[in-house]
């Protein structure tokens, strides 16, 4: 499987994927790894309800993802990988997944996170998983849109966490 892109943003399936991300990144499949999406039947349905119909659509579990991804069956996918938060691509990485640049996109505020950016808030476990995931060699880029400029998140995230 080629991954095309791998992003993370917790709206998963929206317009800017569909009318902008797709375009830059033609891909033939779009899988949104979540444990949580994957085991919840409504919440999977809605998620997958909004993908273009000319691009498969999917949603399955972090460790799923890993079979798929060493699976013969899938090696000519040209694949776009969607993710809620930064520990489950690091789970991935572990697992053999090679992903060697993130697109940190969105991660929508809550009481228990701290705002890094107006699209981006952070709780404790991400911050580790960022981390992790800067050690492990993967580049994370900070990019709402594809016509944003690219932005060295983990660059960012230490000048915040450094206020």
């Amino acid at each position: 499987m080629k991954i095309e892109l791998a992003r993370i943003d917790d709206r998963f399936i929206h317009g800017q994927v569909l009318t902008k991300w797709v375009k830059l990144r033609p891909v033939d499949r779009i899988i949104v790894v979540s444990d949580a999406v994957a085991s919840d039947e409504m919440r999977k349905t809605l998620v997958l309800s909004v993908a273009p119909s000319n691009i498969k659509a999917s949603a399955v579990s972090v460790d799923k993802m890993a079979r798929a991804y060493k699976s013969p069956k899938y090696a000519d996918a040209k694949a776009m990988l969607l993710f809620e938060n930064p520990e489950d691509i690091v789970r991935l990485v572990k697992q053999g997944v090679d992903i060697k640049e993130v697109n940190v996109g969105g991660m929508r505020f809550e009481t228990d996170r701290k705002q890094i950016t107006k699209a981006v808030s952070v709780k404790d476990s991400d911050i580790e998983a960022f981390k992790e995931l800067d050690q492990l060699g993967v580049k994370l880029e900070l990019r709402q849109l594809p016509g944003d400029q690219s932005v060295d998140f983990i660059r960012t995230l230490k000048n915040e966490l450094n206020k």
